[in-house]
Order: C-alpha cells, then sequence, then structure tokens
C-alpha cells in the first residue's frame, strides 16, 4: 500500500519502544517471523495493512539518549532477545535512538519526574505545551513525508488522576486549558490532546487514567480521530481474563485469587513508588468482578526486584469452591519478557490504529478491547469474547475491501 505510516512512541527511550524499533528493523532484514503479532494471522488476510518493516518510528522521552540507566547504548533493554539478531540490528537501533525528542514531565508524580534527564519543562502554559507537543508530531510527520502518524504512549506509570466533572465534558476541559489549572492534567493529558488535535490515532498502552477520559474521547471524535486504552494486557491479567471464565462456566465459586508479581526494568522502579503502583493495581485487579460478575477476595501485589531486568514472574493462587461444599485450589506461573509481550501488540495496533483511520473511524476503538487490561467502554472483560470484537471487525472490514 501507499500510505506511508509513522509510529511516534512516548517514552521512545524506554525497553518496550526499544523492542519495537527492534522488531521493525529485524522485519525489514528478513531476521524475525510474525510470532506474537495478530494482525499477521489469518484472521487478517484479505485485508490491506500497512506493512511493519515499512513503518518509520520516532518518538520523545524525557531521558537522554546516553543515559547511564539505559545501559549499552539501549541494546541491554532487548532481553530475551538472540545476540544474532542484536549484533545485526545494532547500528539502526542506536540511529533510532539518537533521534529522539525531549518529552514533558507536567505533573505525573516524583517517581517518573526524577528520571528527566534533559531538565525540568519550561513553565510555559498547557495551551503552550500541548502546541510544543503537537509541533513535534508535525515535525515528524513532514520531515520524514508521512501520511499518517500513530501516536502510541508507551511512557511509564503516572499516579492516577482524581477524575471530576471537568473531565466529563469537553467545554468544560477547555476552560481547565485556558485557566492553565495544571492540577487538574499530567503529562499524558498533554500528549493525547496533541495528538488528537493533530488527528493522529491515539493508543494509551499504559494504566495512565489522565489520557483518555470522556472529554477527551468527546474531543477526538468529534476531531475525527480514533483513540484506545488503557494499560496493554500481556501477563498475569491475560491469564486472568481467560481462566476466570472457567470458573463461571462451571458455576464454582472463586473465593479468593491472590496474586504477586516481581519485575525488573524502568516499569517496575516506577511501580516501586506506591502513587503509581496504585495507577497499575486499579487497571489489574477490576477484570475478576468484571467477567466473575462478583468480588472474591483478591489481592495483586508488585514488587521491584533490579536483577530482573526486563523478566517478569507472577504467582497466582486461586481458591474456590465446589460441589459439596468443598473447597478446592489452582495455581499457576507465568514468567516471561514484559518488552518481548508487550512490543508485537504495539505494532498490531499501530497498524490498526492506521487502518482506522484510514477508513474514517473515529472515537473508541472498541475492537482493541482484548489488547487492554482496563478496556475504555468495554462491557467485555473475558478474552474469548474480547477477541471475538476483533474477530467480527475484521470480517466487516475484509467485507469491504
Amino acid at each position: 500500500m501507499k500510505n506511508k505510516t509513522g509510529v511516534y512512541l512516548i517514552g521512545a527511550l524506554g525497553s518496550i519502544a526499544t523492542t519495537v524499533a527492534a522488531g521493525v528493523i529485524a522485519f525489514g532484514k528478513g531476521l524475525i517471523d510474525t510470532t506474537g503479532m495478530i494482525t499477521s494471522t489469518p484472521l487478517f488476510e484479505g485485508i490491506e495493512l500497512v506493512e511493519t518493516s515499512e513503518l518509520v518510528l520516532g518518538g520523545c522521552d524525557i531521558r537522554g539518549a546516553t543515559s547511564s540507566r539505559e545501559g549499552s547504548g539501549g541494546l541491554a533493554d532487548l532481553m530475551g532477545v538472540s545476540p544474532r539478531i542484536v549484533e545485526a540490528i545494532e547500528e539502526e537501533l542506536l540511529k533510532y535512538r539518537a533521534d529522539i525528542d525531549t518529552g514533558v514531565a507536567i505533573n505525573c508524580g516524583e517517581a517518573i519526574e526524577a528520571l528527566n534527564d534533559r531538565g525540568q519543562s519550561p513553565k510555559s502554559t498547557l495551551r503552550e505545551e500541548i502546541d510544543i507537543v503537537g509541533k513535534k508530531i508535525r515535525n515528524f510527520r513532514q520531515s520524514r513525508g508521512l501520511d499518517t502518524v500513530v501516536v502510541v504512549n508507551l511512557a511509564s506509570t503516572e499516579p492516577p488522576l482524581e477524575l471530576s466533572a471537568c473531565h466529563n465534558s469537553l467545554e468544560l476541559f477547555e476552560e481547565v486549558l485556558d485557566a492553565n489549572r495544571r492540577q487538574k492534567i499530567r503529562a499524558s493529558t498533554i500528549y493525547a490532546y496533541g495528538a488528537i488535535a493533530e488527528g493522529c490515532p491515539y493508543i494509551n498502552f499504559t494504566p495512565s487514567n489522565a489520557a483518555l477520559f470522556p472529554a477527551m474521547i468527546e474531543f477526538a471524535s468529534g476531531n475525527r480521530t480514533p483513540v484506545m486504552g488503557d494499560d496493554g494486557k500481556t501477563g498475569e491479567t491475560l491469564v486472568k481474563s481467560v481462566l476466570a471464565p472457567l470458573f463461571t462456566c462451571r458455576n464454582l465459586e472463586v473465593m479468593s485469587w491472590m496474586g504477586f508479581n516481581i519485575l525488573g526494568n524502568m516499569d517496575g522502579q516506577v511501580l516501586d513508588n506506591p502513587d503509581n503502583m496504585e495507577s497499575k493495581i486499579r487497571t489489574k485487579d477490576r477484570v475478576l468482578s468484571k467477567i466473575l460478575g462478583y468480588s472474591p477476595h483478591s489481592k495483586v501485589k508488585i514488587d521491584y526486584v533490579p536483577s530482573l531486568g526486563d523478566q517478569k514472574t507472577a504467582w497466582d493462587f486461586i481458591h474456590f469452591r465446589g460441589f459439596l461444599d468443598s473447597k478446592m485450589s489452582m495455581q499457576f506461573i507465568w514468567q516471561g519478557f514484559d518488552s518481548i509481550l508487550a512490543a508485537p501488540l504495539v505494532l498490531d495496533m499501530a497498524r490498526l490504529g492506521e487502518l482506522a483511520k484510514r477508513r474514517g473511524e473515529a472515537g473508541l476503538m472498541a475492537q482493541l478491547a482484548s489488547f487492554f487490561k482496563a478496556p475504555i467502554g468495554a462491557s467485555l472483560h473475558s478474552l474469548p469474547e474480547q477477541f471475538e470484537l476483533l474477530a467480527d471487525y475484521a470480517t466487516k472490514v475484509r467485507g469491504d475491501f
């Protein structure tokens, strides 16, 4: 297809973004296959999607590319990747990382602001900050000769924003911006507004709830821009959304469901702060009650273990009740590389975001519910049911081609 597409990554120097870039480069060199990518399965045969290897990547970050936190030029972020592949893509990957814009760090918590290697954001007004973000996206589009830019938020998890009436009405939220009421926004709000104002599909892959509240979705609908979030579903919650329906299908009562997570990398470091962790816990914990129809005793715990790097381990214990009041249990352990699980989903959603924009879709991309822990506007939380939304969408689109 002729539509040249860019993907502008917020948090472009992080582990997930680095793995996304590695994947695009490796695809272009014919080094890897499409394992992990849903848009490369037979479900999407006959649908014209932008080629993954032809995606043009850019983005912004609050850290410098040479930050000591990033290891050996960011290559240390590629845990689980074959050394053969890393060596083959090293030059292009370092080139990608060297050409990243300065990011915004507004009201997003001490854990994130402490990472800011490029100095604090200037004391501009909210409108000026939005204009700066919009200009960065426009420059990326124009300098690369792009037809479409999809913006994906991969930045670290912000503390939750307490939403109020102004977040439910676009008119009231515009007044917040005009009055420069910074306490009502987070950095993700600035990015989301800037992307939507530029007509760029916006995907919020983080748990941060300040990106796509109702007023922002109203803005996206009015500006004919597709958006979707929140919080990419890659590990423990993915398994929950598959296992929980088992208990409802067999009329077994889940009494308790305990989850214990350990991880390293920058995500783990930021989540070590209780304020930031609260956002993550909210999206991970709500799926059970949505699927089961009741709320069992349930806790999710996340601990930062620096030595693990990008490795993530989750141990879940499920205590359930069956016939004759017998009590039984089930346990599972999920071990994986966080960025390896997330990166192909980001590429899938970038391709589907471009497709939605090309088709003239606007507002929430409900068909992407299966990609998220807390899909906005979704009434379905079981993975098989969510996947049906995607399958139905693919069937409809195929019929239009």
